[in-house]
């Protein structure tokens, strides 16, 4: 059964199970072939370390402090690399019970900081070691690695785009360590989240310099993955503030913009979580949609954020609707387009949740609102309804002058002249209502 987690054993796949039956998966099959892939392959789960095994009842997300109401078995309360290593025990042993092939981890997830920059790169050499032992045994291995620029007290005035150029080069000399790792481990993506790169106030910010200098962390990693032959892909995670009050990568429009003003957009995609477009008031889905319409859309987080509160919350994902929206969006661009693709667990439980099932029931959670929205939006892809309707309302597009517009082929004198010859236009309904009662018909079935 294992040492940490013997009450729970390995989560099975159960349809017929009842409404207190909260340790199974009544809609995730791991091996059902949905539009053409199997569900595994389609949603690639990838439990966070961090939220998982960093955070446990510190209401600080950024803090890595264990001051809640409780310790899980493995923690001592210490930052001692013995209690680093008890935790990745830990961790493999729930991610096995979970039934997952991925797991998502930063450098600093794996061992802590040393008294010097050696102590520190020996401990990290010794815990990818073990955690690449872990992998062989298991199975598994990371969906993204990631380097952690953002808890230490030496980022609080952020990483690249902090005014000291001292931190800026420690913030690198991180990066490479952990892109070594990410080598070493095979990670599929090297994430990088910055949300400490940002400003409080414009009156102590350069904010050109500051983005120049993202822009010189984004082209040295590029340089280093090629000189190592690093294969994983480059995401960037946008967010909208907290704890900053505002981070120069928003969303997904600015990061494009960022990475495309430096040459940098063919190296990388953007790694969307939904639950930061709620932080900005936006749809859930809204900057899966941007991401994806530019063809940038490389990996998604699967948890959200309550709508009330204007922060992190990583709550765990229970909205069909809103799950469906996004897979409907992922579906549409064919999930792992160029080895792309795949859903990173980034929820965490809540700081009164003391016992260790707690962890199970909310990935279970997760993953069962997403496996049921990955069915909603197949049948609505092959259904064909969608693409039908949405082509109706572009279809003056189709031919004749409006083709050209399409096209980019004609210029305002042009347009003048139609507008003369064929006068004012006739409005067209959106038809907003039919496509949400079409929506609904998918999400909630009368045949469930």
């Amino acid at each position: 059964m294992g040492k940490f987690f013997n009450s729970v054993g390995r989560i099975e796949y159960r349809p017929d199970a009842g409404p207190e039956d909260t340790l199974v998966y009544r809609h995730y099959n791991p091996s059902e072939t949905v539009h053409g892939r199997t569900m595994e392959e389609w949603m690639r789960f990838s439990p966070c370390y961090f939220n998982m095994f960093r955070y446990f009842g510190t209401d600080d997300h950024y803090g890595n402090r264990f001051d809640g109401p409780h310790y899980p078995s493995w923690e001592d309360g210490s930052r001692s690399f013995s209690n680093y290593q008890r935790r990745m025990q830990a961790a493999f042993e729930f991610f096995g019970k979970l039934g997952v092939r991925f797991y998502s981890a930063s450098d600093r997830d794996f061992a802590p900081e040393g008294e010097s920059w050696e102590e520190t790169c020996s401990m990290l050499e010794e815990a990818t070691t073990m955690a690449c032992n872990m992998q062989q045994q298991t199975g598994m291995r990371p969906l993204y690695f990631a380097a952690d620029l953002f808890s230490h007290p030496r980022y609080m005035n952020g990483a690249a785009t902090n005014p000291d150029s001292h931190v800026f080069a420690f913030a690198c000399a991180q990066v490479k360590r952990a892109m070594d790792m990410a080598k070493r481990l095979q990670a599929e993506h090297f994430v990088f989240f910055h949300p400490r790169d940002g400003y409080q106030s414009p009156l102590q910010r350069q904010m050109y310099r500051d983005i120049q200098h993202m822009g010189h962390l984004y082209r040295m990693a590029v340089q280093y993955r090629e000189k190592i032959g690093y294969k994983g892909h480059l995401l960037i995670q946008p967010k909208p503030m907290d704890p900053m009050r505002h981070q120069y990568e928003c969303d997904a429009m600015s990061t494009m913009q960022l990475l495309r003003h430096f040459g940098m957009e063919r190296h990388y995609k953007l790694y969307i979580k939904p639950a930061h477009s709620r932080m900005m008031n936006r749809p859930y889905h809204h900057d899966v949609h941007m991401a994806s319409a530019f063809n940038m859309l490389g990996l998604i987080d699967a948890a959200d954020s309550y709508p009330e509160v204007n922060g992190t919350s990583d709550i765990c994902a229970s909205n069909v609707r809103d799950a469906t929206y996004v897979m409907k969006c992922y579906l549409e661009q064919s999930g792992m387009q160029y080895g792309y693709g795949g859903f990173n667990l980034g929820c965490r439980v809540r700081r009164e949740s003391i016992e260790p099932r707690d962890m199970f029931h909310g990935m279970v959670l997760t993953m069962d609102t997403y496996a049921r929205a990955l069915k909603n939006a197949a049948r609505m892809l092959s259904d064909g309804f969608f693409a039908r309707n949405l082509q109706q309302r572009y279809i003056s597009y189709k031919s004749g002058f409006g083709e050209k517009l399409d096209k980019g082929s004609t210029n305002f004198e042009e347009c003048e002249a139609y507008v003369m010859k064929y006068g004012e236009c006739q409005p067209q309904s959106s038809r907003h209502e039919h496509f949400d009662n079409m929506f609904n018909y998918y999400v909630y079935p009368s045949r469930q």
